[in-house]
Formats: C-alpha cells, sequence, structure tokens
C-alpha cells in the first residue's frame, strides 16, 4: 500500500487526472515526435516559483512531461501538460502494480534514513506552538500547509491539544518543493504567530501575502534542519525523546504515545 505521505524526495511522484493525462485527440503515435521541452525552457517557466530544472523526460502517464526540480538543496518532481500551461502535483500510480510510477525514479538518490534526532538542535524558536505552550510533554511537527495529509494531521493535532493540556505541540513548517505556494503561506503563519491564519492554510484559503525578511531565513533554518535529519517528507512527528515517526495519527494514538502507552 502506498504510504500517506507528501514525499519531498525523488522517488515523490504526482497524481494526476485524466483530463490531464490525455493527448491532442487523435494523436496515437510517438509523443516525443511532436512534444519537446528543454530543461532551461522548463525553469524559465518556473520562475515565479524558483528551482531548477535539471532534467525532463516524458512521463509515464500520456500527455505530461516529468521534471525533476531543485530548489533550495532539495529535489522533487512535478508534472507539467504539454500545452506548458499546467503545473500538476499528486501521485502517478500504475494501475496494474497499484505502485508509484516515475521516468525519474531511478536517478534520484534516496534520502539517508534516521530513527531519531537531538530535539535540543530543533530549530524550535521558529515553531508556532498549539496547545500549552508550558507544556511538560512536548511534541514536534514538521508539517506542510499545503500536503492533504498534513491537513488531516492539523484536524488531530486540534483534537490532541483539547485532550491533552499538558502538551506543547511545535509546529514546525516545512514546505516542500513541490508545493511552491507552500513556502510563503509557512512564512506569513510564522510572522504573525497566528493560529486562525494557521486554520485557514490547512483549509486551503488564502492568506495574507509575507512582509517581513526574518520569516525567509526562520523558514530556511527549519528546512535545513530538515535536511540534515533525515526528514524529508511530511507529515512528520518528532516525538519528546527525538524519536521519528513518519506520518500521523489520530489524536487518541498521539496522546497514549506521549503518555508511554
Amino acid at each position: 500500500m502506498i504510504k500517506e505521505l507528501c514525499i519531498a524526495t525523488a522517488v515523490s511522484v504526482f497524481l494526476v487526472s485524466s483530463s490531464y493525462a490525455m493527448a491532442k485527440e487523435g494523436c496515437g503515435g510517438v509523443c516525443n515526435t511532436c512534444h519537446s521541452l528543454t530543461e532551461k525552457e522548463a525553469t524559465d517557466i518556473l520562475k515565479k516559483i524558483g528551482g531548477t530544472v535539471t532534467s525532463v523526460k516524458h512521463s509515464p502517464a500520456k500527455g505530461l512531461f516529468e521534471l525533476l526540480v531543485e530548489r533550495d538543496g532539495q529535489k522533487g518532481i512535478l508534472l507539467m501538460d504539454y500545452g506548458k500551461k499546467h503545473l500538476i502535483q499528486g501521485m502517478v500510480v500504475d494501475i496494474e502494480t497499484l505502485q508509484p510510477a516515475s521516468a525519474h525514479q531511478q536517478n534520484i538518490a534516496q534520502p539517508k534514513q534516521q530513527t531519531s534526532v537531538d530535539v535540543s538542535t530543533i530549530p524550535v524558536s521558529n515553531a508556532v506552538i498549539m496547545g500549552n505552550p508550558k507544556g511538560s510533554k512536548k511534541i514536534y511537527v514538521f508539517t506542510d500547509p499545503d500536503c492533504p495529509y498534513c491537513k488531516k494531521g492539523h484536524v488531530e493535532l486540534k483534537k490532541l491539544a483539547k485532550i491533552a493540556p499538558d502538551v506543547a505541540i511545535h509546529i514546525m513548517l516545512f514546505p516542500l518543493p513541490m508545493h511552491p505556494a507552500a513556502y510563503d503561506k509557512s512564512r506569513t503563519i510564522i510572522e504573525t504567530q497566528d493560529h486562525g491564519l494557521l486554520d485557514k492554510a490547512f483549509e486551503g484559503k488564502e492568506i495574507p501575502k509575507p512582509t517581513k525578511e526574518s520569516s525567509k531565513k526562520a523558514i530556511d533554518e527549519i528546512v535545513k534542519f530538515a535536511n540534515a535529519n533525515g526528514i524529508s517528507g511530511t507529515p512528520t512527528m518528532v516525538m519528546p525523546d527525538g524519536t521519528i515517526q513518519v506520518g500521523m495519527r489520530d489524536a487518541e494514538t498521539m496522546k497514549k504515545m506521549l503518555d508511554g502507552k
């Protein structure tokens, strides 16, 4: 079964609707004879979101280019339609095997795997704290406001704050390269420390643009820490003892984990 996790590494691929996968009606030939895209052209097209396209291939899903993008030391894959007008994110899945399908999969290095981190090195000054800021139990959640699984996890974290009054939930905003709008959303939330805006971001609602340069530094510090400690996808939890738990749990399960049960 495919894990419910937004992956920031090369093995990440994206869900595509059939409407985008369709090539030009009546086309039954080899796609690359009619459709082409260079790395330079793709990088120019993506200049609004930043990053460098280092490789372009035809996706296993017909009608799409698969782009290997590097930004801020991370690699990820985006899909672009042959019309070069739309970016698509999600996961391309082979119907026969039910496994992720990617033209670049074999070319992307696997991230180093860690099972724990030293919690004293987590840049908590850049966190948004939910629950009890003075709680004796601390959990650190690396999350992306545009990750659909983080959206579900955020609901559970709000429940956790209600049922576990002695827990400080440190929200470490970790925008992934495949979610270009998440970077500025994360900056705004850090700047304002506004839980209402945090909720709106996870609900998919518009929030104001960031205005302070300091928030860029804060997000970059979180990204740097995550990259250096093998945290490559969201949501990822770090428990009070530093144990890394990939994915999210429901509120009751998280409470039991924090209680040592």
